[in-house]
């Protein structure tokens, strides 16, 4: 079954899904294994690999670390349009909505797409949309392009809406790497209401409470990255909060 598939069946089932997020810039190849091992034995759903910004990490070792470590799938959660490695499963193919940027939205697509046919590598269309959780992000810096406001659901909803209607295939909310808290519950469930495509979340995660939260408001796919590098047991509190959910007792199909 194709990954994106997977997603697709497991929203319409109501089941949630959690993704942790590998930065290869501030992750050890030591730690992806560690994280990889952690992950496959509770049952994590997917990993993503990327960063806005790639100084002294390689992409190619932190998938190949994590794909010899576990069975988890490995999405590339792309910064630009090098990031691409026949290693993964697939790509989200990420066009920035919610900024300007024409790069963003169609440049470097136009660059990578002959890069990423040839790899073999699924691919997930994707809308991003930035939203301010409390810090520019490096993303926001290296995208050039301003977040929508928290309390703006009206500018999130139509993004979304128009992504979709773009024939884009999921929705991406993102607070950005480091976030001081996570999307606004109420945008969440506001953009959900009025898109019928998956809806992925992250950024400012760092605890299970918050991930319930996200996740009840009707994020399909929670993606935590950053807060894993303070707490190493914070990945057997999410799953654990992901399968209390997905329990036939809260009426979720498991």
């Amino acid at each position: 079954m194709s990954i994106y598939l997977n997603i697709c069946n497991s929203a319409k089932e109501n089941r949630k899904q959690l993704a942790i997020l590998i930065d290869p810039d501030k992750t050890s190849p030591v730690n992806a294994e560690n994280i990889a091992r952690e992950s496959d034995k509770l049952g994590v759903d997917y990993f993503f690999a990327g960063s806005s910004l790639l100084i002294n990490g390689d992409l190619e070792t932190c998938i190949k670390a994590l794909r010899s470590n576990a069975e988890v799938p490995v999405v590339i959660f792309p910064g630009n349009n090098l990031q691409i490695s026949s290693q993964a499963d697939a790509i989200l193919l990420l066009s920035l909505i919610s900024g300007r940027n024409p790069e963003m939205l169609i440049g470097n697509h136009v660059i990578a797409a002959p890069q990423i046919k040839s790899s073999g590598l699924e691919v997930i269309p994707t809308g991003y949309i930035l939203i301010d959780c409390g810090r520019i992000a490096s993303v926001h810096y290296m995208s050039n392009t301003l977040p929508i406001p928290p309390d703006k659901h009206d500018i999130a909803i139509c993004t979304a809406m128009a992504g979709e209607m773009l024939g884009l295939k999921t929705i991406y909310l993102d607070g950005g790497s480091g976030a001081d808290k996570p999307v606004p519950a109420e945008m969440i469930r506001l953009v959900k209401e009025h898109i019928k495509v998956p809806l992925i979340a992250g950024g400012g995660v760092c605890n299970a409470n918050q991930a319930s939260e996200i996740w009840n408001a009707g994020v399909d796919l929670l993606v935590v990255g950053n807060a894993l590098e303070k707490d190493a047991g914070l990945i057997e509190q999410l799953v654990n909060m992901r399968n209390e959910l997905n329990s036939p007792g809260d009426g979720f199909t498991p």
